[in-house]
């Protein structure tokens, strides 16, 4: 699937963000027309527009872009925030799945999410704040 260019939008001028963050207030309700056609998207759709239009109405600047389902060592490194060697011995145990193409690794984005999730309930416990610990 070829991925389409990230789109960049300025930050609204303060008034038409003013005017949006009042429509958002205590909402997350969003209709979608096309067309003239009402459409009700799902909730990951609309958790994503909803976040898209605060942005907008806090006068931020937004990149609108697709994301990869698999990544480069080095990419899902960089998500993961940790070094692409530590990334690489990780595939090699067996601790992250990992696909090749010829002899290049892709790791699946959610792969890398679910091990992020995975360290930050370790950190929870660790630090003792694990609602499910059981204190």
């Amino acid at each position: 699937m070829a991925l389409i260019a990230p789109r960049i939008t300025g930050a609204l001028p303060s008034e038409d963000a003013e005017k949006l963050g009042r429509a958002l207030a205590g909402s997350d309700d969003i209709t979608v027309f096309v067309d003239g056609t009402v459409h009700r998207l799902p909730p990951q759709a609309r958790d994503a527009v909803v976040d898209l239009l605060h942005r907008l109405s806090r006068s931020e600047a937004v990149t609108v872009s697709s994301v990869e389902d698999m990544l480069t060592t080095s990419k899902a490194a960089e998500l993961a925030g940790i070094s692409h060697t530590y990334l690489r011995n990780m595939t090699d145990r067996g601790e992250i799945p990992v696909e090749y193409r010829g002899t290049h690794r892709r790791i699946p984005r959610a792969a890398i999410m679910a091990w992020l999730e995975q360290q930050k309930k370790a950190e929870l416990r660790e630090a003792g704040k694990d609602p499910g610990a059981g204190a």
